[in-house]
């Protein structure tokens, strides 16, 4: 399936347990205190207000996608994140990789 319907389902789930989401939410950028208009920054999903969930169906998890949850943290202020990868058998094994902001890999 698609990342979006992945997106979609987790976030049915997670509204189910009663958990405060927030969906493809727009995150502002800016540079030396100006904001920029660069559009295309949107957290799949930001949960409670303090973890963002980053949503792949990818072959594999690389290092790019680490890195693409990492900026997400930062510019959001946030300190954890988890990447999920729903292209993978046994998703708690292999598709989910915790990510913090200011820890070394």
């Amino acid at each position: 399936m698609l990342e979006q319907a992945y997106e979609a389902c987790l976030a049915f789930e997670l509204l189910s347990k009663r958990f405060r989401i927030e969906r493809q939410k727009l995150l502002p950028l800016a540079y030396k205190g100006h904001p920029l208009d660069v559009g295309g920054y949107r957290l799949d999903l930001r949960v409670e207000g303090l973890v963002i969930v980053e949503v792949k169906a990818v072959e594999k998890l690389e290092p790019v996608h680490s890195a693409q949850l990492l900026s997400y943290l930062r510019f959001a202020s946030c300190r954890v994140g988890l990447l999920f990868d729903f292209n993978v058998k046994w998703l708690i094994e292999d598709g989910l990789k915790r990510v913090v902001n200011g820890f070394p890999e």
